[in-house]
């Protein structure tokens, strides 16, 4: 009888859901708000209730919209994860292993929803110098470092010879992400998946190679 009154009780209210998916709800919500309705409309009473959750569970995730929009942007930089846990065992490894780095970066970070965001910080809106931190230190930051941990990984296993790991990291992702990313924003190019980042991922490697430039006969910069 006790049991059938606690199920009575518990179907009255919202079914409990897993973690997992109730903070993939509320990064959803936050993400569709700020796109559609703009950051001063990114509150937490909004998202919660567009999540289709209480106030306080969505406080569960995030205490702020700021928190809120961190957990937007790190769920892109986290998809890079799977791909940078695989190193390589031969130099001939590297670069195939880094153009697997560089599509799971472009297939997150060009997608429509962060050309949107992207597009959303070029205007001027109150708070934006608080969403720019958030993102810059959650999105493009946090990206580097984690390319430039991967590169150095390598350089560890005695694959390659590196010198500095983030200066490369960010000259990488300038090449790859930063100008189809302004691109996009301008609407002169579709975002991924309609857009193919492998040709232009292909011609970085390329010239990481050295296969695309090579001044004849020099070893270095000179005065380097």
């Amino acid at each position: 009888m006790q049991e059938e009154e606690s199920k009575a009780v518990r179907g009255r209210g919202r079914p409990a859901r897993p973690p997992g998916e109730a903070r993939e709800a509320a990064v959803q919500a936050a993400t569709w708000l700020l796109l559609q309705e703009g950051y001063a409309a990114t509150t937490m009473e909004a998202v919660a209730r567009h999540a289709g959750m209480a106030k306080k569970s969505l406080y569960q995730y995030a205490a702020n919209r700021e928190e809120l929009v961190a957990l937007v942007v790190r769920g892109w930089t986290d998809a890079f994860l799977p791909a940078m846990a695989h190193d390589a065992t031969a130099p001939a490894e590297v670069l195939p292993l880094l153009k697997e780095v560089l599509q799971a970066m472009a297939a997150r970070v060009l997608t429509a929803d962060a050309v949107g965001l992207f597009r959303l910080l070029c205007t001027e809106f109150p708070a934006r110098a608080d969403l720019l931190a958030v993102y810059q230190r959650n999105g493009i930051e946090r990206g580097t470092a984690m390319l430039a941990e991967w590169l150095q990984r390598q350089a560890t296993r005695g694959h390659v010879l590196l010198g500095d790991a983030s200066e490369l990291a960010s000259l990488l992702l300038a090449m790859v992400i930063a100008e189809p990313l302004r691109q996009m924003a301008l609407g002169l190019l579709a975002p991924v998946p309609a857009w193919d980042a492998g040709p232009r991922i292909d011609a970085a490697l390329r010239l990481l190679g050295g296969s695309a430039f090579k001044v004849a006969g020099a070893s270095a910069l000179r005065g380097s």
